[in-house]
């Protein structure tokens, strides 16, 4: 599922009065409260039709529950069978025919800040306590024929009330054989860097899986993580070689202005280019009976022009490097519902400059660093409860004039604690065609954007709900 964040929202306060503000949330809520009571019925009505989990149309064409692809029997945390699904394609199949592979899902939410935030917490919601839509989704997730399969997301953000493209993967795999030994091959097309990573370490569809829009997040971000998040279109060629190495390599270019507004995305939002960056990927990884192991790396580079005004649209050239780390612990790898332990982690380290005139003429230094770490403990109790914990920090070269921030640093570090509830998704459910998450979500800041000083005020509470169904 997504996990691309909007900068804080920018608005003309003359335009936010008592009266035409209370209007707006009174008119918000009952749209809100509509679109819910809507989308929980129509639920329940393909629950006695078909069977359906999350990704819901992946799980029909294979003929298996949620949680043999997912850990805690909801997408996006993969298992090793669920890599190996996405790998081959999303193409195999328990070869019936299951009609189109369309999927829908929802996210509802409340979010509490630990104190309000001055003019509302995003345009037509209040400074604090707001109940949301956080998405609506419906996905073509499946096969398109015997050896090409997709992952392609229709999105509908409730809190900026726009419709977008969101995540695409589209694939091609061959198996054969290299040196003796078995070798899968692939092409791939695709509007996020790292959206095609089996891992869940890279930032795409790294923890956490759904966060708060409606909570402040630091300004500073490395560009592989989802700063261009579709904002670019690549391809590349991947391929997992004796099921220990693994390499890949694409092309993206960025999207131009007109082209971002055709597919829902605002340009001055987050980084934009028009220029072509390349990308690569490698790994190690080792599979036992009930562990798995992965050790890589990844890069990314390119030219931008960096979101929210942040250089006053003067290019910065950046690349990124990093390292990522995966472990699981299967407790009964014959049980698809066996206790599992996981963890990730990734470092990227970025440096970004610019030329001498243009910082000159900015007032900031020509060259720039910023660091970021990530590190993240779950254990899934019989694919039912899943409790997470993860650290995060963010530290870079201090610049009043190039990051924005009130004291000119970059840095920000935290804890993120979650517990997520996942009733169905197994073979014993009682309504196998449907699933549902429920997940309660305490952020926590030591620093926010370079101060230690009221950095709590940031703090969040996030619950929230999130319901799949196959069409």
């Amino acid at each position: 599922m997504p996990r691309v964040f909007p900068d804080r929202l920018r608005w003309d306060a003359a335009r936010n009065s008592a009266a035409p503000f209370e209007h707006r949330t009174r008119r918000r809520f009952r749209s809100l409260a509509y679109a819910g009571i809507a989308w929980l019925a129509a639920l329940f009505i393909l629950a006695t039709n078909q069977a359906a989990f999350a990704v819901p149309s992946f799980a029909i064409q294979t003929g298996q529950p949620c949680a043999a692809c997912h850990i805690g029997a909801f997408g996006p945390q993969l298992t090793p069978y669920g890599r190996d699904f996405k790998m081959h394609g999303y193409v195999a199949s328990d070869g019936k025919d299951h009609g189109l592979p369309i999927a829908a899902t929802a996210q509802f939410s409340f979010t509490h800040t630990a104190q309000p935030q001055d003019g509302g917490a995003a345009p037509g919601f209040k400074p604090n306590d707001n109940f949301a839509v956080d998405q609506l989704s419906l996905y073509y997730a499946g096969q398109i024929t015997s050896k090409v399969g997709a992952f392609f997301e229709l999105n509908y953000d409730g809190v900026a009330q726009q419709a977008k493209i969101n995540n695409v993967d589209i694939r091609h795999a061959r198996e054969g054989e290299l040196f003796g030994q078995d070798l899968l091959w692939g092409l791939t097309v695709n509007n996020s860097p790292t959206v095609q990573d089996p891992w869940n370490s890279t930032p795409v569809w790294g923890f956490p899986y759904n966060r708060s829009p409606l909570a402040p997040t630091p300004m500073a971000a490395t560009l592989v993580d989802n700063s261009l998040g579709q904002r670019a279109v690549g391809a590349g060629v991947y391929a997992l070689w004796n099921s220990l190495v693994y390499l890949e390599g694409d092309v993206y270019k960025g999207l131009d202005r007109a082209t971002l507004r055709a597919t829902g995305q605002v340009p001055d939002d987050s980084d934009q280019t028009s220029s072509f960056l390349p990308y690569a990927r490698v790994a190690l990884l080792k599979d036992w009976e009930q562990h798995h192991v992965e050790i890589g790396a990844y890069m990314l580079s390119g030219t931008v022009v960096p979101g929210g005004g942040q250089t006053l649209g003067l290019p910065v050239r950046k690349t990124d490097l990093a390292l990522d780390a995966n472990y699981q612990f299967i407790s009964d790898a014959s049980r698809v519902t066996s206790d599992r332990l996981s963890a990730h982690a990734t470092y990227i380290h970025e440096t970004a400059s610019m030329a001498p005139d243009d910082a000159l003429a900015l007032g900031a230094f020509d060259k720039h660093w910023l660091d970021t770490m990530r590190v993240d403990v779950s254990y899934s109790v019989a694919a039912t409860v899943t409790p997470s914990v993860q650290y995060f920090r963010t530290v870079g070269l201090a610049d009043a004039n190039y990051w924005g921030t009130p004291n000119g640093s970059p840095n920000s570090d935290g804890m993120i604690l979650e517990v997520a509830y996942v009733p169905w998704g197994k073979p014993d459910s009682p309504f196998p065609n449907m699933n549902v998450r429920l997940a309660v979500q305490y952020v926590n800041y030591f620093r926010f954007d370079g101060s230690s000083v009221n950095a709590g005020r940031n703090n969040n509470l996030y619950f929230s709900l999130w319901t799949a169904v196959k069409f």
